[in-house]
């Protein structure tokens, strides 16, 4: 894809509050667009700043999977699903275990799963 291309599609994304596909297209061009990041319009450069910025302090990208289990165990919180939430958080503790994963959670689940001790407590 030519970087044009590229930066156009990017931009339109986030144009169209599409920030998954944005990401996606950053996450695998990073190095071009920063070197391109004047062509971006703001939103996209502050995107670009916050992906990069979280690539140099070493966190690794959700995966569309990991993203699939988060959206399950917002989704069963919410439905107040305990046993299948225990099923999920089963599976996958070392997603838990990241420290960032309580920026993707709703609120019924960081609640649910402070509980149940599966996340730390948020500092009061």
């Amino acid at each position: 894809m030519h970087v044009l291309d590229l930066i156009a599609r990017i931009n339109n994304c986030v144009e169209e509050l599409d920030f998954a596909a944005a990401r996606m297209y950053m996450e695998e061009n990073i190095d071009i667009l920063n070197e391109n990041r004047s062509r971006l319009k703001s939103n996209a450069r502050e995107l670009l700043e916050f992906l990069t910025k979280r690539m140099e302090s070493g966190q690794q990208p959700l995966t569309r999977k990991d993203m699939a289990v988060i959206n399950a165990v917002n989704n069963y919180a919410s439905k107040f699903d305990l046993r299948s939430l225990k099923v999920v958080i089963k599976d996958h503790t070392l997603l838990f275990m990241r420290n960032d994963i309580e920026a993707y959670l709703n609120m019924d689940a960081r609640i649910i799963l402070e509980g149940m001790g599966a996340i730390p407590k948020a500092a009061s």
